[in-house]
This record gives structure tokens, sequence and C-alpha cells, in this order.
């Protein structure tokens, strides 16, 4: 893993790069509430996914300044316009560095990351070539859901009622292949035992599917 620095217009991005042998595509993290690329969560899903042969790219979509003012009025975790050109941004870093510009890439977002992801797949339909989203709020697209040509795997835990009616609402409103999977029993941080490695390997198997071949 090697720490990385992008540029994200006035921004500057600090993000974690994993290369591994072979790597099939490149899966960026769109993290969401309060969260960052040091989330144990989607470092457990990142390692799951290099485990069978994806690069990683967590990063954190607001600066430490940002940080500090969303921490206060978590205005900025709901600025789905801006989380998602922080990721477009990510998406352009990657396609200039030499040992990532030849890899496909995809999409993994949650809680309002989920929605940002959508938004910048939305605008970079031939960058994107899949997008899973874990307890996400796809439904923060809004208008560029119908847009969305990447295959989308919607991930919710069945106690998570809300977001559920949420996802479900989504995923009638996208046009592209999109499938919505929710897991027995588990609530939206997926805490329950083995609740996360089940999304580990759904979203693993996603990516390998859909853009690993």
């Amino acid at each position: 893993m090697s720490e990385i620095r992008l540029s994200a217009g006035r921004a500057t991005l600090d993000g974690n790069l994993t290369i591994v042998d072979q790597a099939a595509a490149l899966v960026l993290f769109a993290h969401g509430s309060g969260s960052s690329r040091h989330s144990p969560r989607n470092q457990f899903v990142a390692r799951t996914l290099n485990g069978t042969g994806l690069a990683t790219l967590l990063f954190d979509l607001l600066t430490p300044e940002e940080e500090l003012v969303d921490t206060r009025t978590a205005e900025l975790r709901f600025d789905i316009d801006l989380l998602a050109e922080r990721l477009v941004h990510a998406t352009t870093w990657a396609k200039q560095q030499q040992q990532t510009r030849d890899l496909r890439i995809g999409y993994f977002g949650s809680s309002t990351g989920g929605g940002a992801a959508l938004v910048a797949a939305a605008q970079l339909p031939d960058d994107v070539d899949a997008v899973v989203s874990r307890g996400g709020r796809p439904d923060l697209a809004g208008a560029a859901l119908p847009k969305v040509q990447a295959p989308t795997l919607l991930i919710v835990g069945g106690q998570d009622d809300i977001v559920i009616e949420l996802n479900e609402r989504a995923r009638d409103q996208m046009r592209c292949k999109v499938k919505l999977e929710i897991i027995p029993g588990a609530t939206h941080l997926f805490e329950e035992p083995g609740a996360l490695e089940q999304v580990a390997k759904l979203a693993s198997d996603w990516f390998i599917n859909h853009i690993a071949h």
C-alpha cells in the first residue's frame, strides 16, 4: 500500500493506493457520513477485494479542514455534488498514473458516498464499469439515476428499513443493470457477525463479473 495525494480543484486529498499483482481493475472507495479512508469497514472490504485481484484506492473525500466543519454541521457529507466532483477528480488522477491508467474502474460507495458514486458514474460513462453501494443513499443521486450506465449492485441490511425503501425507489429509476441485495438480520453498519464478510463477497463477485473480464 502506498500513500498518495491527489489534487481535486482547490483541494488536496490524501489516499491509500493498493496495487496487487496482475490487477484486473481498480476500485475507488467513496465513503459516507463522518467517515474517511481509515474506516475499518471499508478497509476490510478493500482487503477482500485485494485478495481477489482488484486494486483499491481509499481516499478522503473531504480535506481535514472540511472534516472539522462537517463534524460540527454534518452539511458536507450530504453535498452530493461536491463528493461526486471529488470522485471524478480521483478517477482522472487514476487515469493519469502509470500504474493505474490501464486498469478499468469500479466504485464502492457507502452511505452518502453511494449517491456520490452514482452521480460520478453518470458523468463518466466511458470510464466507470461497475458500482457497488453498501448501506448507501442512491436516492440522493436524484436526476443522475436514469443516466447511470455502469452495472450497479445495491447492498442493504435487512433491518435497515428506511434505507431499503430508499434503495428500492432508486433502483426503480435506474435503466442500467441493477440488483438489490438485502443481507438478512444486518443493520445499517453491518456490524453483526458475518454481515460485512457477506458485503465484501458480494462486492468482489460483482466487480469480478462486470469489470475484470
